[in-house]
């Protein structure tokens, strides 16, 4: 496992488990909400973003979280993935971890966000999450669609999140001992 593409609806826990596994495996994390943004919340033109993803995938060892399911976006992270993850959360868990992930964070910029986008109610983005699971059908298409040489994860639970970097833990030992 080097190259992790995370999926899911906003509230899902993409960032969260893109973090724990970085922690425990040394793989760099790419936010993609950072790049898909530009202060004041202003989406970046598809070349640009669409850029910064080829850039990120270039590099031997990656991470990223986002829900982007735009082709320029989906495009690059998948060919390179040797694992792909989708977080399938109830839609009514993912609703209320965003309107408490907003009410802990109104008016500041998370680590996970771009530069110049502090959080903010957002009655279309409550709208998308609820939305969310009709997008699931596509990206749950694109998983089926892989090759059997890579890992392809429905998560659905939180112990089904504590389990997979649970088996994540001896990658990091084997990878981390070969650095030293």
């Amino acid at each position: 496992m080097k190259r992790v593409a995370i999926f899911g609806s906003p509230g899902s826990g993409k960032s969260t488990l893109a973090r724990h596994l970085a922690d425990r495996t040394g793989i760099p994390v790419f936010h993609l909400d950072k790049y898909f943004f530009s202060p004041g919340w202003v989406i970046q033109a598809d070349e640009v973003f669409t850029a910064a993803i080829a850039g990120i995938v270039v590099n031997e060892q990656w991470i990223t979280d986002g829900n982007y399911t735009r082709e320029s976006a989906v495009a690059g992270r998948i060919d390179r993935a040797d694992t792909l993850i989708l977080l399938e959360r109830p839609r009514l868990v993912c609703l209320w971890r965003v309107v408490r992930r907003i009410l802990k964070n109104y008016g500041r910029v998370r680590a996970d966000q771009a530069a110049g986008c502090p959080e903010r109610l957002d009655w279309d983005f409550l709208r998308f999450v609820w939305n969310y699971p009709a997008k699931t059908k596509q990206i749950r298409q694109i998983l089926r669609e892989q090759p059997a040489d890579k890992t392809v994860l429905i998560l659905r639970t939180n112990d089904d999140v504590e389990r997979f970097l649970d088996r994540s833990v001896p990658v990091c030992e084997r990878a981390c001992s070969a650095r030293r």
